[in-house]
Formats: C-alpha cells, structure tokens, sequence
C-alpha cells in the first residue's frame, strides 16, 4: 500500500507540491493540471487522482499570485468536458459489454455499479451531479455512453456541469484560499472538501441499503 500512502501525501501537501513545481517549471503547471483533470475525468483507471481539492488548493495558488486564475479555468474547463467527452466515447464503444467486467487491479466493479446506479435514479443530470462526486465523476460519462445516451443530449450536461465544477471550486479556492485561517488549516481544509464531496455517494449507498431491506 506504499503508493497509496503516497498518494495520501500528494493530495494532503497538493499546495506544496503545485507551488514547487509552478517555481520549477513556470506555465507548464497550466498543462500539468489541465493533464490531471483529463485523466481524472476522461480514464475509468485513474479515479484516485485528486479533482475537488486539486481545483481549490491551484484557486488558492492564483490568489497568491503562481497562476492566472481565469487561465487556469478556462483551460480546466476544456480539459473536463474533454475528459467526459472520451470516457463517454470508450463507454459507448464498449457499450453493455463492460456490466459483465470483473475486479481488476486497473477496474474495480463496484465503482461501476455505484455510477450505475446513480444514473439510473437522476437520469441524464447524472452528468452535471456527479462532477461533484469522487469516483462517480470519472465512471458516470462511461456508464451514459454504455447506455446508449444521445450524445447532444449527454454535451450538454458535460459542458453545464464543467463550467460549474471548475469554476465554482476553483474562484472558492482564489478568493477563500489566502484567508490566514485557511492558510493555517489547509490539510483540514482538504480533508473537508473530500468529506463534503463523498457524501452524495454515502446518501446514495444508503438509500441503497435502505431500499434492499
């Protein structure tokens, strides 16, 4: 489990780590953070990566002068409806196929299943919600293109949902994010976001749960 204590430091240090390597390496931390939004949202492998806290710990960032702010959406915002726009082009090249796929160390199941569900109870919104979601964010545009969603249809919730996304966490980390308590109390901070951010998910298991007895 050594990379995932790895990946633990990443995400709980992402204002370090971002900030030496904007010093490092200058305007390629635009296309490092557009990269990791991609694969976020694009790759059903890649999950793990940091999406909401990534978002608010680079809006702190700009706050502090490392990047331009409304650069940095702009160019997020093309690499989410990007991300989606691939992860449903694989899901409907794949199509119902994928619901007889078993666990493996790149796929695990029960992710799709949880997207799954989620899209089967708010249908086609499934697209704008779950970009507030960890994990079903990256399997929700897989499961509408396994099902066979219109693609217009499925474009305009992606685009709706990345404005929204990118924009709402990302201004909230610029203009909340220099705040000396904040700034004191950042790994909380993160912690908190991915706690508010999985609760759709734990509401959603337990309705689950709920209804199966």
């Amino acid at each position: 489990m050594e990379w995932f204590a790895q990946l633990l430091q990443l995400v709980l240090h992402l204002d370090a780590h971002l900030l030496e390597f904007a010093n490092d390496h200058g305007r390629w931390i635009y296309a490092l953070l557009f990269l990791i939004i991609f694969c976020e949202t694009g790759l059903v492998v890649t999950p793990f990566l940091p999406g909401d806290s990534l978002l608010f710990v680079a809006g702190a960032l700009a706050g502090a002068g490392a990047l331009d702010i409304n650069v940095m959406v702009v160019a997020l915002i093309i690499a989410a409806i990007l991300g989606d726009s691939l992860n449903f082009g694989i899901g409907r090249w794949i199509g119902p196929r994928v619901f007889r796929f078993e666990d493996s160390w790149l796929f695990r199941r029960r992710y799709l299943d949880a997207a799954n569900a989620f899209y089967q109870r708010h249908g086609g919104k499934t697209i704008v919600i779950a970009r507030f979601v960890p994990i079903v964010r990256t399997y929700a545009p897989f499961v509408g293109g396994a099902a066979g969603m219109d693609y217009r249809r499925f474009l305009g919730f992606n685009v709706i949902g990345a404005v929204l996304w990118i924009a709402l966490l990302s201004y909230a980390g610029y203009f909340f994010g220099g705040l000396t308590v904040v700034k004191n109390n950042l790994t909380l901070v993160i912690l908190g976001i991915i706690a508010l951010s999985l609760m759709p998910a734990v509401i959603e298991y337990l309705r689950g749960r709920r209804a199966a007895n």
